[in-house]
């Protein structure tokens, strides 16, 4: 693929693609890297390891530290799963199948069934009734719901938007027969039946030998420590009030995809731990490219097209500013707040 460098990075994307992007990039960035990708594992699985033999020797005051580590640790896990499910770890598929089984299988999370879903956000980011990643309701789809329903709501968009993630994993992964296609239909059983399996035997396995505070422990806080992760960065990346939703008819797929995802700074350890999946513009762009060459894509996209970048600074400020404003979807602002909804009513 030929690079094309531009002088002037503002230039309107107005008559532009998302293909004369992609032309933008060096063709580094595409390829696949076996060495690297494996390094990256090892990294994960030595992390894990590390947390885990924490948590088995800290004293209890020191299990804070160890949690947060095995959790952001899992996180890793997860995120070279996510290029096994973009097809970006290696040239195989089914390596790429094998490998994101195996790496999700510690976090009771069906591969297909993520795979699926996931690659429909990236086709459709930022389209209303159709985004699936972070989508926020409207005025009125809030006011039918039940109220049980809005409460839920508020407590995701707000004071419990670390467990959206878990939420998310729990209604959507594990029914197969909500996908019609039958040949992902049959993908997502397979995954859903390898996790219930590896399940039935880690659990009680885990019990057996550690009592029902090792699976606390060892299992439950990690794991809300990896959901805290996947709900924060996913909120951040999607969510600000100069991010639009477009109904389909005025959606276009490179605004949202350059302009529409925001990359975020985060220290240095979390960046590593998690294999950089908080430079998530390039991701947007092509996710055929690796999680290790996401540094060199976003420099690129800088250097060309810089001005219809969003970047932030993770504190925060930043994410009490997203979850005590951005809760329902009400265009032209963007966003209104439940009490302003609730001001609004008759």
């Amino acid at each position: 693929m030929p690079v094309t460098q531009l002088t002037n990075d503002s230039q309107p994307l107005a008559g532009l693609q998302l293909k004369d992007v992609l032309k933008t990039l060096p063709r580094e960035c595409f390829v696949k890297n076996r060495r690297k990708a494996w390094s990256g594992v090892a990294l994960s699985l030595g992390l894990v390891s590390l947390g885990y033999f924490a948590l088995a020797l800290a004293p209890w005051f020191l299990l804070p530290l160890a949690w947060l580590w095995t959790g952001t640790a899992l996180t890793g896990l997860f995120v070279l799963a996510h290029d096994c499910g973009h097809r970006s770890f290696a040239q195989r598929r089914w390596v790429n199948d094998l490998v994101g089984h195996g790496l999700m299988l510690p976090l009771i999370y069906p591969f297909h069934a993520w795979r699926i879903r996931h690659n429909h956000h990236h086709r459709y980011t930022n389209q209303m009734d159709q985004d699936n990643a972070w989508q926020p309701l409207d005025p009125q789809t809030y006011a039918s719901l039940p109220r049980w329903g809005q409460w839920g709501y508020q407590a995701l968009r707000g004071p419990l938007w670390w467990l959206a993630s878990a939420v998310h994993w729990g209604v959507l992964h594990f029914v197969w027969g909500q996908f019609t296609d039958p040949k992902e239909r049959g993908q997502v059983r397979l995954s859903v039946l390898l996790v219930l399996g590896f399940a039935l035997v880690a659990f009680p396995a885990l019990y057996l030998t550690t009592g029902a505070w090792g699976v606390v422990k060892f299992w439950l806080v990690p794991w809300l420590g990896f959901h805290f992760w996947m709900s924060t960065f996913t909120l951040v990346h999607h969510t600000a009030v100069d991010i639009p939703f477009q109904p389909a008819g005025q959606w276009g797929e490179l605004e949202s995809q350059l302009s529409g995802t925001v990359h975020c700074s985060y220290p240095r350890w979390v960046e590593v731990f998690c294999h950089d999946i908080n430079v998530h513009i390039p991701h947007h762009i092509s996710t055929a490219i690796p999680s290790y060459n996401l540094r060199l894509a976003d420099q690129s996209l800088t250097d060309n097209w810089g001005s219809h970048l969003k970047r932030r600074l993770f504190t925060g400020r930043l994410l009490w500013q997203i979850i005590s404003r951005c809760h329902l979807y009400s265009p032209p602002t963007n966003y209104q707040t439940f009490a302003q909804f609730q001001r609004s009513q008759p």
